[in-house]
């Protein structure tokens, strides 16, 4: 079993169809049309001039995007009360909700500290300050050519300007340095900030502990700077920590403060205890006991514990000092009184809203949206994204048009992110037209797509293979001298490669790389996509490819995928070597290299080399992964080792990894096999004992383990539990119980069985197999012959074994030119007959009157592997059930063989001729036999008195008779008869009379047999039982 990666770069959402209408999308870049919502009960047309359903209105209002003056009507976004609502991937249940916009509500909008992007110009002496720090690495240098010209505002716009957080501590320590500088809590808060950023914790610690000493007091600004960059660090403990500080200092958060914490609360998924800590602010009253700080995880490291303790963190300096009051000063947070307050800002009403949209309390983000409208705070493009986006993201799509329609009432232009959300929503509806169109309207409407814009519509069309209309956009974006994002590069090779598309997805990765180069994790997905479709060679090619960067080294997850992709293709050597270069190139093997190799050679059985791997790693350090010991262990089972197999599960057990319902499995599939129940119910009681739910396949290795013992009642007893559980019982448990009840000869019993999977549809050969071998066992051969048909015309023969069963059944009966059609099915399908075959086939030709002299020749000659040994008993077969054209077409071959044939397949091709009346080339093929120094034997003369006797040649059979009567052959039984039949033929039955009182001289009298003997009665039945048993047990040892 080859190991589970999970370095997969792209994602398939089942998206639905991947038309795109009777345009093309390189026609409609010229052609623009509405976007369509999937859902609306309307034909709605898309926000940019699209027909909206407004639920409090019974008509339809029309839209196009001009922002003219808003009309101030009542916004009514009404969701009918259904008990479901209808999602975008499938039925989610929808709380009903209503937004209302009042008419005295004023548009306003909000005013920014930037324009397109673009940094503020400063006057005065600033613009030389800045430029003098940005040209010298002496920051000291250049600002001592501006001591004493500096104010304090300046000094601030110097700090926030620099570059990095090395440069804000020089600056700093500089502006401390001059005469009469005073320390003031602005300029601490830009270097805190700084310091935070680059989550630089011990130095953050000094300067807080350096602006306590120098008695500047940390401001509702200081505070929620620290919550901001702590949070953002992902240690959202430490950054609610700060709440605590500031309230024993006695500092209510102001409303800045408050909307970080609980932004900071909704990033890390804490949408509960943001919302009471929202609630509380409102009513004055900021508590922290009731949040359970313990409980809260950081994102860091996934531990409620963070990086250190609450403990830990209350006794550092940080909270021994900063910030210190007089005692006087100083109120318990319960003495402190706030009054009732609401929010004021647009980003509080805006991280309100997103916080509920995403814990999904749709009707308490509209009740702020409402709020919001009713307090007349302004509105602005984020607002309306992010109750864009929550409505879209809930399946209410046509709310999220409606809501467009309202934001440009109010004069607020869409920006590329509103464009954004509509693309995403309408691609996860399955919409592919609707997304697109939203893509063009982006430059419609003046603005320009960014990376997610492009990373979303290749991503759409990349999952669709939507080739055209993928280099559509690579053009339009080359036009703009844009580059394709990284992260988009494999699903678009991965598209080329879908559709067989090599080159391109070759030629498209150099000129990816020529661009800058790739990541390593960008790599390794890429020689993901290969190994997926087994392209080891080009995933190599991926791996070694020459690096842009000389230092650029392959990374571990590169290594990784590699050494799966050669195990994919069973490349074992390969992936070694690659294992034993990687110290050579600084890269080592981590955890996931380890695992994979270990899963990998347990996959291909080479058991040794796995459990050197096993023991290597541990001796490493590493841990193994539960389902690398289960490798190990099913490779011990499928090779009959199990006590071997024993052994790994202790010292599983032994390093502290619980097994899972899959080693049990293993195990209890390996007793099974060998027919050890009790160890089988060992593993099975130790299974439940440890609370792990037996699943179908480890009940179908107990159906399986009483089957080999014949104890029925216990069987039954798991096939009752198999029917319990959902979805069941499955094929093969079903399976099992009509090989156990075909064992024991219960017909009816199993007819049951059979007939329940027929009508379920699920019968598959092994099914229509075991009844033929059961019908057979107990001589009911019609009924064999007819779930033989029917398997026949269901298309369950697919292989060698599905075949053989159904030609063992009509040999038994007696139907051998079903026999023969079955076997030319079989070549036609390129099917190559296995050991199973033939030995029908012998029998076949025994029961149709073939010389059991030639039958004895033919099967020396097929286990010596002669050459042709095959291609003849397949003529001799088509000869004998009269199949002429398959024959001769079977002789052909033989004819025109360019290797030396021995005699068998020359005497096959002189009787197949011979059969059909081709006389003159029966003829020629004892000559080329002559021709080629092969003398000819008994099967010889035998098939070259028939060809005589059809041809009328009475001398040719005489000579031959000849030889025989004076003792220059060994008699023949079967060529005695053949010259009794070449007599007959030419109506000379004086001489047939006389030759057959000389067979009677020479053989006691028996009477012809037309059937086959009771040896060979017996062969095919073992071959069926025995063929019956192998593909069951092979199918169950995939358990």
């Amino acid at each position: 079993m080859l190991p589970s990666y999970s370095y997969s770069c792209s994602c398939s959402h089942g998206y639905g169809s991947r038309k795109l209408g009777q345009d093309t999308f390189h026609n409609s870049m010229q052609n623009p049309s509405k976007l369509q919502n999937p859902y609306s009960p309307f034909k709605t047309r898309a926000f940019l001039e699209f027909t909206l359903h407004d639920h409090s209105l019974a008509k339809r209002m029309h839209y196009s995007l001009r922002y003219a003056s808003p009309s101030y009507r009542t916004l009514d976004i009404m969701v009918n009360s259904h008990d479901h609502k209808q999602n975008l991937k499938g039925p989610r249940v929808f709380l009903g909700f209503k937004l209302q916009c009042h008419s005295r509500t004023l548009a306003l909008s909000t005013k920014s500290s930037s324009i397109n992007g673009r940094k503020k110009r400063y006057g005065g002496v600033l613009p030389s300050v800045l430029r003098s720090l940005e040209s010298e690495n002496n920051v000291e240098k250049a600002l001592d050519s501006f001591d004493g010209n500096l104010s304090p505002k300046e000094q601030t716009v110097i700090l926030k300007e620099q570059s990095s957080w090395e440069r804000v501590i020089r600056v700093f320590e500089w502006f401390k340095s001059r005469k009469g500088y005073v320390p003031n809590v602005i300029h601490y808060n830009v270097v805190l900030r700084a310091l935070g950023r680059a989550q630089k914790w011990d130095e953050l610690r000094l300067c807080w502990i350096e602006m306590a000493k120098n008695g500047v007091l940390p401001t509702n600004n200081t505070y929620g700077m620290l919550i901001d960059v702590y949070g953002k660090a992902g240690l959202v403990k430490e950054s609610i920590l700060w709440i605590k500080h500031m309230r024993q200092r006695g500092l209510f958060p102001d409303e800045v403060t408050m909307n970080t914490v609980v932004r900071v609360l909704k990033d890390a998924g804490e949408f509960d205890r943001a919302d009471r800590f929202y609630k509380a602010w409102c009513c004055g009253q900021v508590e922290l006991d009731d949040l359970d700080l313990d409980s809260i995880v950081d994102s860091v490291n996934g531990t409620g514990s963070g990086l250190i303790s609450f403990k830990h963190f209350l006794s550092t300096e940080l909270f021994k000092t900063g910030g210190r009051i007089s005692t006087s000063k100083v109120m318990s947070a319960s003495d402190v009184e706030n009054p009732v307050q609401k929010p004021r800002l647009t980003s509080t009403y805006n991280t309100l809203i997103d916080l509920y949209g995403k814990a999904g309390r749709l009707k308490d983000a509209a009740d702020v949206f409402a709020e919001m409208l009713k307090s007349g705070v302004a509105m602005d493009t984020i607002t309306f994204n992010t109750m864009i986006f929550t409505c879209g993201s809930h399946g209410n799509l046509s709310e999220a048009e409606l809501l467009l329609t309202k934001m440009e009432e109010r004069c607020i232009r869409p920006d590329t992110k509103t464009f954004n959300i509509f693309l995403s929503l309408y691609a996860e509806a399955g919409n592919v037209d609707a997304a697109l169109k939203c893509y063009r309207k982006i430059r419609e409407v003046g603005l320009f797509p960014d990376n997610v814009t492009h990373r979303a519509v290749l991503h759409i069309l990349c999952e669709r293979n939507m080739v055209p209309d993928v280099e559509t956009v690579l053009l339009e974006m080359e036009k703009s001298g844009l580059h394709v994002d990284e992260h988009s590069i494999p699903g678009l090779i991965k598209m080329y490669i879908n559709e067989g598309l090599l080159d391109q997805a070759k030629s498209f990765f150099e000129k990816s790389q020529s661009n800058g180069g790739l990541s390593s994790k960008t790599r390794g997905a890429i020689i993901d996509v290969y190994a997926e479709k087994g392209l080891w060679a080009e995933a190599e090619a991926v791996f070694f490819a020459k690096r842009d960067l000389v230092a650029q080294k392959k990374g571990i997850l590169e290594y990784n995928i590699m050494v799966k992709a050669y195990g994919m293709a069973k490349l074992y050597d390969k992936a070694l070597s690659l294992f034993k270069s990687m110290r050579n190139y600084g890269t080592w093997p981590d955890e996931c290299t380890y695992n994979s190799l270990v899963q990998m050679f347990a996959g291909g059985d080479l058991v040794e080399q796995a459990r050197d791997f096993l023991s290597e790693m541990q001796a490493m350090g590493f841990k193994p992964h539960c389902l690398t010991f289960s490798a190990v262990i099913a490779c011990y089972v499928r090779l009959g080792q199990l006590s071997d197999a024993v052994g790994v599960y202790q010292e599983m057990v032994g390093v502290g990894i619980t097994p899972n319902e899959v080693v049990y499995g293993s195990l209890i599939n390996g007793f099974a096999e060998s027919g050890r129940v009790e160890d089988a119910l060992q593993y099975f009681r130790q299974m439940e004992e440890s609370k792990i739910s037996a699943n179908q396949i480890v009940l179908t290795c107990m159906i399986k383990a009483y089957s080999k013992v014949g104890n029925l009642e216990r069987a039954k007893a798991f096939y009752e539990r198999i029917k319990e559980l959902e979805n069941s019982p499955d094929i093969v448990a079903s399976n099992s119980m009509i090989n156990l009840y075909a064992d024991l000869g219960m017909v009816s019993e199993a007819r049951l069985v059979f007939e329940d999977l027929r009508e379920k549809g699920w019968a598959d050969g092994v099914s229509f197999a075991t009844m033929m071998y059961l019908y057979k066992n107990m001589g009911m051969l019609d009924e064999a012959i007819d779930v033989a048909e029917e398997m026949k015309q269901s298309g369950l023969l697919r292989d060698c074994v599905s075949y053989n069963k159904v030609l063992a059944c009509y040999a038994t009966n007696g139907q051998l030119r079903e026999c023969g059609e079955l076997l030319h099915e079989m070549v036609a399908r390129k099917l190559l007959p296995d050991i199973g075959t033939f030995k029908v086939l012998f029998t076949v030709l025994k029961k149709g009157g073939f010389p059991i002299e030639a039958v004895t020749q033919l099967e020396s000659s097929y286990q010596e592997g002669k050459a042709y040994a095959r291609q003849a008993v397949i003529t001799s077969v088509f000869s004998v059930v009269g199949m002429h054209a398959s024959a001769i077409e079977s002789c052909e071959t033989l004819a025109k063989a360019d290797v030396v044939l021995d005699s068998s397949a020359y005497n096959v091709a002189i009787y197949a001729y011979g059969v059909f009346g081709e006389i003159d080339k029966a003829l020629n093929m004892f000559m080329k036999m002559q021709d080629e120094g092969l003398e000819p034997d008994l099967v010889t003369y035998i098939n070259l008195v028939s060809c005589y006797g059809k041809a009328g040649l009475v001398e040719g059979v005489k000579r031959i008779y000849s030889q025989l009567k004076f003792g220059e052959m060994e008699p023949s039984e079967s060529l005695f008869k053949a010259i009794i039949d070449a007599y007959k033929n030419v109506n000379r039955h004086d001489l047939a009379k006389l030759v057959t009182q000389e067979m009677k001289f020479a053989f006691d009298s028996q009477p012809p047999s037309d059937s086959v003997t009771e040896d060979e009665s017996d062969d095919l039945q073992e071959l069926s039982d025995s063929e019956t048993v192998d593909e069951y047990d092979e199918i169950s040892s995939g358990l």
